[in-house]
């Protein structure tokens, strides 16, 4: 079992930036990756990035290129989702959520534990 808890969400005016952070506990070395996946309001969930925590790259959705990054602390467990220029399109839930696979990074079904969400909304 993989623990995931995310933080750091909150009301931000568009074109200001917030960290998400996302603490792992448990059995976290069968974790691969780690993603970043949001769900806005009459949305499906959506693949914002992800970034492996055996050395891979992070990748991220074109609709966040350029504006968010996600770095890791091993040490400490976490991993971050740093967001700038938000825009009111990025209001969403967003959650964090391991995967023990390099495979279909950007497929929800592909990560088999999830953090309770951290809610984001960027006003006009």
């Amino acid at each position: 079992q993989v623990y995931l808890v995310e933080s750091g969400g909150g009301l931000v005016q568009a074109g200001g930036s917030l960290r998400l952070s996302c603490a792992a506990s448990g059995r976290t070395a069968s974790v691969y990756a780690m993603g970043w996946f949001r769900q806005g309001p009459g949305k499906e969930r959506e693949f914002v990035g992800r970034i492996g925590l055996s050395g891979g790259f992070p990748i991220y959705a074109d609709s966040v290129k350029g504006r968010f990054a996600i770095s890791r602390d091993n040490a400490k467990k976490t991993v971050y989702l740093q967001m700038h220029d938000l825009k009111p399109e990025d209001t969403a839930l967003y959650y964090c959520a391991s995967t023990p696979t390099r495979l279909d990074y950007q497929e929800a079904g592909s990560y088999d534990y999830w953090g309770q969400g951290t809610q984001v909304t960027v006003s006009s």
